[in-house]
């Protein structure tokens, strides 16, 4: 119903709570999670483990063993920090459930009594549609992808997997419940942070602007470290990153908070370190879509609020979107990559001469084929200096739907080493084929999805609840408050100086899908103005030629002072599919910090 409140606790509504980050991806820090609950207070702590790809991988290791199917490191985790848990009194949220999130919960109960602790742990499902795909096509759910309009009945056959994005509302049912360890599927990665804030404040389903800040947060901590000094551009102002601080959200009742570490770690939260999380893999900033509420970006304001804080306030929302967002993963043949080590002199010569050597050996056509010669740029655009190094790594890569092609090539590369050019050297095994799993994204009715919340109570036994979801977002949207115009400034009359793009700016990329998007931050005002008027999207698209095959479209940001870039069709097919180096486009933001500008003296920082 709009406006109804979900019930909380008496205890409750707090006027302030903490939520720590520990981990923005399967593979990230193992020991970050205990470091939060050891470094200071904490009520809460999220986990993210899940992307696109991990789905599949979830799939292929329960298909091998049906026990299995979440992310194990979690688990390894949890007997090192349960105790630390029990004793804080802190609760840990994480989607570490993968497609298998009730073994999972299962394995924590079972730990958690081999321990000797009363810990009661709530799982998440529903999200996995896997089996549903050919009934859900019949009652009106066709899941054509979203970005191309293609249907999906040509490749329903190899769906390896396929996963709603569900919200924060289970997670709040499983909080309600008294759970303190909480495991979940799809989940996204803001929702497993905004569930904690609606339990603890009593916020209503509708109200737009603080589900929106709670969105707004979880993007700023879900990447860990990345929030708190990791992957900056001014990376030598951070001090201590070997024992990094992760970042922690004080999220008070109205829908502000601030961005903060625990005290005496290492890293950096400026307003700098927290714009570039936020243009993260920003799309329109005036519509960043979430299954809980859609935030706009454009209205975020950011001030410091101390050392290593900075708050974050003035957020507006609008309405949820109508359908869930579905995550679909299938097979699409196979491909192999290798590298070659070659020394110089002429190390680049010799490694351009080596690959049309050994294409011509090869003689056979594939889907798709790439070369790069590591070490001398070209994995950036043609538009910078390359230098000349003294070694270089010569990498090759092919992707087809036929194997016996894919291992051909895995065959005949290492025969190069002793039939090429001086100075090579084998730098690994012979390539071997590995399965490309495409990504396929689709949208589904609300009513067409139901998630299920299981308690596993700590002296045993357990109960489930079924969450169905309707169409209609609740209530009527509220109305944003406008962003504003900001006056443009067309003269700048003076002196110029050339100086590199970074000099002005710092910036950070992300993927979605096959697009890359680069937000590139203004270091005062007065350059944001020029910017404006000088980075346009054709400026950036020559900049990229021969990267980006698609178009490029830019966003203006004014509260953050940033352009967002999006640059379409420029990651080989993204995901698994592409055969790039970096398939997520992670190096094209310090690519085009390279760029050199002829821009006002005036404006230009002192070193």
């Amino acid at each position: 119903m709009p406006g109804q409140r979900i019930a909380a606790p008496a205890a409750l509504p707090r006027r302030m709570i903490r939520i720590g980050n520990a981990g923005g991806y399967w593979g990230d820090d193992p020991g970050a999670l205990r470091r939060q609950l050891t470094g200071g207070p904490l009520d809460y702590v999220t986990l993210d483990y899940l992307a696109e790809v991990t789905m599949s991988i979830l799939q292929a290791q329960r298909a091998r063993n049906s026990e299995l199917g979440y992310a194990g490191d979690f688990l390894a985790q949890m007997r090192e920090c349960l105790p630390l848990l029990v004793e804080r009194g802190v609760t840990v949220i994480t989607n570490a459930g993968g497609i298998n999130p009730l073994g999972l919960g299962r394995r924590i109960q079972a730990l958690a009594r081999e321990l000797g602790l009363a810990v009661t742990v709530g799982v998440v499902d529903g999200d996995d549609i896997l089996p549903r795909l050919v009934d859900l096509a019949a009652g009106g759910d066709p899941l054509a992808n979203m970005e191309t309009g293609a249907p999906l009945a040509p490749v329903r056959a190899r769906v390896t997997a396929a996963n709603v994005y569900l919200g924060a509302e289970p997670v709040v049912r499983a909080l309600q419940a008294g759970c303190q360890v909480i495991v979940t599927g799809r989940v996204t990665d803001t929702g497993i942070t905004l569930a904690p804030m609606i339990h603890a404040f009593g916020w209503a389903a509708d109200d737009w602007d603080r589900l929106a800040a709670g969105v707004v947060a979880g993007h700023i901590i879900e990447c860990g470290a990345q929030a708190s000094g990791g992957n900056f551009t001014d990376w030598r102002t951070v001090p201590g990153l070997a024992h990094v601080g992760y970042p922690i959200i004080e999220m008070n009742e109205d829908g502000s908070f601030v961005v903060t570490k625990h005290r005496g770690t290492g890293g950096l939260v400026s307003t700098a370190t927290v714009k570039e999380q936020l243009v993260y893999e920003m799309g329109d900033p005036r519509a960043y879509i979430s299954p809980d509420a859609i935030a706009r970006f454009d209205t975020i304001a950011l001030a410091p609020a101390g050392r290593d804080r900075v708050r974050v306030s003035g957020v507006r929302g609008a309405p949820r979107p109508e359908r869930f967002k579905v995550s679909m993963a299938y097979d699409d043949g196979w491909k192999a990559a290798g590298t070659v080590l070659i020394s110089g002199p002429e190390a680049v010569a010799k490694a351009q001469a080596a690959a049309a050597i050994f294409w011509r050996r090869l003689g056979q056509r594939y889907a798709a084929t790439h070369t790069s010669v590591v070490g001398s740029g070209s994995i950036w655009p043609a538009s910078l200096d390359r230098c000349e190094p003294d070694e270089v790594l010569l990498r090759l890569a092919v992707r087809d739907p036929d194997r016996a092609k894919v291992e051909a090539f895995g065959v005949l590369l290492p025969a190069l080493i002793l039939s090429g050019p001086s100075g090579m050297a084998v730098t690994g095994g012979r390539p071997k084929p590995t399965p490309v799993v495409a990504y396929w994204p689709a949208l589904i009715r609300r009513r067409s999805v139901a998630a299920r919340v299981v308690v596993l109570a700590a002296g045993g036994g357990e109960t489930a609840q079924t969450i169905e979801f309707t169409d209609a977002a609740p209530g009527a949207a509220q109305a944003p408050a406008p962003a504003g115009r900001r006056p443009r400034v067309r003269a700048w009359p003076g002196r110029t100086r050339r100086v590199k793009l970074r000099t002005l700016a710092h910036a950070r990329s992300g993927d979605k899908g096959d697009t890359c998007n680069i937000g590139v931050i203004a270091r005062s005002e007065a350059v944001y103005d020029w910017l404006r008027e000088s980075l346009t999207a054709v400026v950036v698209r020559r900049f990229f030629r021969g990267i980006v095959k698609g178009k490029v479209v830019r966003h203006e940001v004014h509260n953050l002072l940033a352009l967002n870039f999006l640059l379409e069709k420029a990651l080989g097919g993204g995901g698994t599919v592409s055969l790039l180096l970096d398939p997520q486009g992670k190096t094209l933001s310090q690519a085009l910090l390279e760029m050199e500008v002829e821009a006002p003296a005036r404006i230009v920082p002192r070193e």
